[in-house]
């Protein structure tokens, strides 16, 4: 049984609040737990933009090193474990409020957090293939014939989607709408790109609802393919909000 937590972007209340709404206890070293046994699954994009992504991040990282969580990454991960690795990456699209909050931190904290969350990096799957192949937890998602196989061409599309090369006038990416063309029976649960409701087509579901937007921190739950939501604090970001292809 698997609890997959959309994209949390430092929203730190928000994931506690909607994990005890699920029925996960939080102890006061933040060790998580379900007493029916649920698994939580973290879909990547821990961090960026959000009030408080230390705090995310240390949450996943202590109850990732202690096998609790299951987690793959996003690209917001990927980019925030090239800024670790003192990569020459550009602070903007949300790194820059990250690299302000690690700035604060003492040496020691830093530490932990720049290790923990490499280790985590590097110790997870790119994408995850669950419950004997019938689930898949990507974070952009995945076309049916890309399941079990990694490349740089598997790895960009389970990072950013199926992106055209092209950029919208914003400097968006633009992106094909997989979805609309997924053929395969495993079940994939995605995020990546916010969307107001739950997304459901063709054995797949977007569930990443925005919280850091203003709009909703949202778990699936596996097999029973329910959803368990809880309303931000943030700021509604109405634009944020477009369909894929605009």
């Amino acid at each position: 049984m698997f609890d997959i937590i959309g994209d949390v972007h430092g929203c730190y209340d928000e994931m506690i609040a909607l994990l005890k709404k699920a029925g996960y206890q939080v102890d006061g070293d933040e060790r998580v737990s379900h007493p029916e046994g649920r698994t939580l699954v973290f879909l990547g994009d821990l961090t960026d933009r959000g009030p408080d992504s230390v705090g995310v991040l240390r949450f996943a990282i202590k109850n990732w090193k202690g096998d609790r969580i299951l987690y793959c990454p996003g690209n917001h991960c990927d980019k925030l474990y090239r800024y670790f690795l003192g990569r020459n990456v550009q602070k903007k699209h949300g790194l820059e409020t990250t690299v302000a909050e690690l700035e604060e931190l003492k040496t020691k904290d830093y530490t932990f957090i720049s290790e923990g969350f490499n280790r985590m990096v590097e110790g997870s799957p790119l994408y995850l293939i669950l419950d004997n192949r019938k689930l898949v937890v990507a974070h952009a998602g995945i076309r049916g014939d890309f399941i079990g196989k990694t490349s740089k061409k598997v790895k960009t599309f389970v990072l950013y989607g199926d992106i055209t090369g092209g950029t919208h006038p914003d400097g968006r990416p633009v992106r094909r709408d997989w979805a609309k063309e997924y053929t395969h029976d495993t079940y994939v649960v995605y995020g990546h790109t916010p969307v107001r409701e739950p997304r459901f087509l063709n054995h797949t579901v977007n569930i990443d609802t925005g919280c850091v937007f203003g709009n909703r921190l949202t778990i699936f739950r596996w097999p029973e393919k329910e959803l368990v939501s809880v309303p931000s604090g943030q700021p509604y970001v109405e634009e944020k909000f477009r369909p894929i292809g605009e």
